[in-house]
């Protein structure tokens, strides 16, 4: 039987397993965000007119990479194994015996 150490992923993996993934659609939302509507409106609409269409795009792009960060992080937080949340409850309870 393997030990734990052996079966885990590393930490850089997870991070990349989160990061990746959330690029990519990020990248793909804000194009589409933006093939349906007009920067130039969107900034006008929200009193940002000092923003020019570069930066529209910039703020856009990290905000749905943080959005899309969040759910990749909630689904491999959702995704851990049962058996380990429940040694990580069991350690953290205290003993009443």
């Amino acid at each position: 039987m393997t030990s734990t150490s052996e079966t885990s992923i590393p930490t850089i993996q997870k991070f990349i397993a989160i990061l990746w993934p959330s690029f990519l659609v990020a990248g793909f939302v804000t194009v589409i965000f933006f093939m349906v509507f007009e920067p130039n409106m969107v900034l006008e609409a929200g009193g940002f007119d000092e923003i020019n269409i570069l930066g529209a795009y910039t703020i856009a792009f990290f905000l749905s990479w943080l959005s899309m960060m969040t759910c990749c992080l909630l689904t491999a937080y959702f995704a851990r194994p049962c058996e380990k949340i429940c040694r990580e409850f069991q350690k953290s309870e205290p003993d009443n015996s």
